[in-house]
């Protein structure tokens, strides 16, 4: 069934607009008549879906949903497993989310997967035209649901998973904000006072006609170059951001750029824990949800954010195939700690690997927190440090100037 997306007008003169499911444009005037509207504008509404083709681009991170309404998705997914738990049938339960959702495209896709569930369709079957909100992991899961009969429980998990991961982005993201931002308050420091600060106090300087130190001259030559070529600066800059993006895209710039990411001093322990992370919880929840091994491993692979441990994946799915287990593989690919495959070889020979999974998830985010900190300890007195050697050099080179010619009228 269609859906319509309305303006309408109440008889006091309030503006109401929403959406609704009508077999044609007709009906639904014929519908907001029946509820006293009158019709400003309608138009068809089309579900932003496509073929399950291809897979969401990697590198957006690690999450079941790939757009700007990830947070309401996992609300949604929360609380469609409390109505399936509640013994609501599936229909009914997409019909009461659509009620309360904020966000007009989040609307529109529910509707639609309404409309494909109330005409048979299975719901991953449905879930499978929304690649842009539902990736390989979820989609699998909620399938190994429906055939299983237990997707609630398949669903919780699912909400519990996204929330989860979302913490473990935002723990990082957070810890990386502060030092992003002391960059980049250093540089318009630094960027004002070479553009409108020192140009003025070194023409008095330079008119004097007395010969400048070196801290000045170069101070000098620094300012007058970005005065005069702040828009090859800028466009160097742009450039240089499309070239490394064009470069990530490659399948040899991926795996050279997140090689390098985790071998960085600082911020390369964090990153590796936080992939470490995300192996474990990831493949843990899909063995919970009866998703055999070798197909946890490829979902696992499709969706993770570093083509180093995707690369790691493939060849532990490959021995497994040649008759090897888990651990062996993760123990000499040099990326995973061998703490965590002497872990992993623990849970497979005593058949509790998605527990050992929980708990090397569980250790590593505590780790994440404790490296956070100590990043941001090692990070800000150093970008503190660069900032005022910076803004140093800057006042030393105009001081010292005004000093000399001071002392020389003193004499």
């Amino acid at each position: 069934m269609p859906i319509f997306e309305y303006k309408a007008m109440t008889g006091l003169g309030e503006t109401r607009s929403g959406l609704l499911d009508a077999d044609s444009a007709r009906d639904a005037r014929e519908q907001l008549r029946h509820k006293r509207l009158h019709v400003v504008e309608i138009r068809a509404r089309s579900p932003r879906a496509s073929a399950r083709g291809g897979r969401p681009r990697r590198g957006l991170a690690l999450a079941i949903v790939y757009s700007r309404r990830g947070g309401e998705i996992a609300t949604v997914t929360r609380q469609l497993a409390t109505l399936l738990r509640s013994g609501i049938p599936l229909a009914d339960a997409l019909s009461a989310l659509i009620e309360q959702v904020e966000h007009r495209d989040v609307e529109v896709a529910l509707r639609d997967l309404k409309e494909r569930v109330t005409q048979g369709a299975p719901l991953a079957e449905a879930l499978a035209h929304y690649p842009q909100y539902f990736n390989d992991l979820y989609l699998n899961m909620v399938k190994a649901g429906e055939a299983s009969g237990n997707l609630d429980v398949v669903l919780a998990r699912l909400a519990a998973f996204v929330q989860k991961q979302a913490k473990l982005r935002n723990r990082v993201t957070a810890a990386m904000m502060y030092p992003l931002l002391l960059i980049l308050i250093a540089a318009v420091v630094v960027v004002v006072l070479l553009t409108f600060v020192v140009p003025r106090i070194t023409l008095i300087l330079t008119q004097s006609g007395k010969e400048l130190p070196w801290m000045t001259r170069t101070l000098i030559g620094v300012s007058n170059f970005v005065q005069s070529n702040w828009w090859l600066l800028l466009l160097g800059a742009f450039a240089g951001a499309a070239l490394f993006r064009a470069f990530y895209q490659t399948a040899r710039g991926r795996r050279i750029v997140d090689r390098l990411a985790l071998g960085l001093p600082v911020l390369g322990p964090v990153f590796k824990k936080q992939a470490v992370s995300r192996f474990s919880v990831t493949l843990s929840t899909l063995l919970k949800s009866g998703i055999p091994v070798l197909d946890g491993l490829k979902i696992v692979k499709n969706i993770v954010n570093n083509a180093v441990l995707a690369d790691v994946i493939e060849v532990v799915h490959t021995r497994i195939l040649e008759g090897a287990d888990i651990a062996t593989p993760l123990k000499k690919s040099g990326v995973f700690p061998p703490v965590v495959g002497y872990m992993i070889s623990v849970g497979e020979q005593t058949g509790q690997l998605e527990e050992m999974l929980d708990r090397i998830a569980e250790s590593y985010d505590e780790e994440i927190e404790i490296s956070t900190q100590k990043m941001i300890s090692v990070l800000e007195p150093l970008l503190i440090l660069v900032m005022a050697v910076v803004v140093g050099f800057i006042i030393l080179s105009i001081l010292i100037p005004i000093l000399q010619s001071s002392d020389l009228r003193g004499m």
